[in-house]
C-alpha cells in the first residue's frame, strides 16, 4: 500500500485513493504509487471496476511544481516518461473506471481524470488545464486525451487560455458525464461502478479495448479490431451462459464466472 496511492475495495468495487495533503499534488513518488494501485486493480480478480477519488475536498490540483521548477531540459527528458506513465496505467486499467471529482481537478489532476472512463464530478468542481501559465503545455496526456472528449477547437482553447472551467460547464462540454451534489459525487460514483461487479469481466475488458484502440486508427482497421474482440468472445464460458440465460430466461439474468 503506497503512501499516497493506495487502492482499497469493498464488495467488489475498488477505490483508487489519492491521499497526499492538502492539495494532493502528484510528485513522482505518488505518480509511482499511482502506477502500482492501477496495475494492481488491474490484475485482481475480485474487483469487477474502480473508482478514482481524492477525498471530499479536492481531487488533484496538479503535478508538484516544486519539485519540477529546478528541473532542466537532461532532467524531465527522464521524468517525462513517468508523467505519462501513471495516467497511462489509469487508462490501460482492464474494467470499467470513474473518476469522483471534487475541488480541483487542475493540470495533472485533470489529466488523471481525463485517463478514466468517465468522470463523475461534484456542483462545486473545477477543471482545467493552467499549464500555459507556467510556460508549458501538459504533459501528463493532457493535450490529447481532452482534444480526443471535447473536440480539439474546445480543446485547444482551453489550453491556450489556461482557464478553469465550472462543473456546469464541463456538464456541457462533455468533459465530464455527470454532475452531483459535492457529498453525493463518490457514493455516485461508487453506484456506477458497483453495477459491473459480477458482471461479464472478459467482455468488459474487450469492450474497454475495442472502443479504445478504434479510436486511435480509421474507422475501416477499427472495424476488424471489433471483429477480432467479438469472435474472440465465443472461446469464454460467459458468452455460453449469457446466450443460454438469454434463450431459457430472457436478458439480464445470467450469471457470470468471469471466465
Amino acid at each position: 500500500m503506497g503512501e499516497y496511492a493506495r487502492l482499497e475495495v469493498t464488495d467488489g468495487v475498488g477505490t483508487l485513493r489519492l491521499d497526499r495533503p492538502k492539495m494532493n499534488a502528484l510528485d513522482a513518488q505518488m505518480q509511482e504509487e499511482i502506477v502500482e494501485a492501477a496495475r494492481e486493480a488491474d490484475r485482481r480478480e475480485d474487483v469487477a471496476a474502480v473508482v478514482v477519488y481524492g477525498g471530499e475536498r479536492v481531487f488533484a490540483a496538479g503535478a508538484d511544481i516544486k519539485e519540477m521548477a529546478e528541473m532542466g531540459y537532461r532532467e524531465m527528458l527522464a521524468h517525462g516518461h513517468l508523467l505519462q506513465d501513471f495516467t497511462r496505467a489509469l487508462a490501460a486499467i482492464g474494467k470499467p473506471t470513474v473518476s469522483a471529482v471534487t475541488g480541483f481537478a487542475l493540470g495533472g489532476g485533470c489529466e488523471v481524470a481525463l485517463a478514466t472512463d468517465v468522470r463523475f464530478c461534484a456542483d462545486n468542481a473545477k477543471l482545467g488545464q493552467p499549464e500555459i501559465l507556467l510556460g508549458i503545455i501538459p504533459g501528463a496526456g493532457g493535450t490529447q486525451r481532452l482534444a480526443r472528449l471535447v473536440g480539439p477547437a474546445k480543446a485547444k482553447e482551453l489550453i491556450y487560455t489556461g482557464r478553469f472551467v465550472d462543473a456546469e460547464e464541463a456538464l456541457r462540454i462533455g468533459l465530464v458525464d455527470a454532475v452531483h451534489p459535492a457529498d453525493r459525487v463518490y457514493e455516485e460514483a461508487v453506484a456506477w461502478a458497483r453495477q459491473f461487479v459480477g458482471g461479464p469481466a472478459l467482455a468488459l475488458r474487450v469492450a474497454k479495448d475495442v472502443v479504445d484502440r478504434g479510436l486511435e486508427t480509421d474507422l475501416q482497421t477499427g472495424l476488424e479490431i471489433e471483429r477480432a474482440g467479438f469472435t474472440g468472445l465465443f472461446a469464454t464460458e460467459d458468452q455460453k451462459a449469457g446466450m443460454a440465460s438469454f434463450i431459457e430466461n430472457g436478458p439480464g439474468k445470467a450469471t457470470f464466472s468471469g471466465r
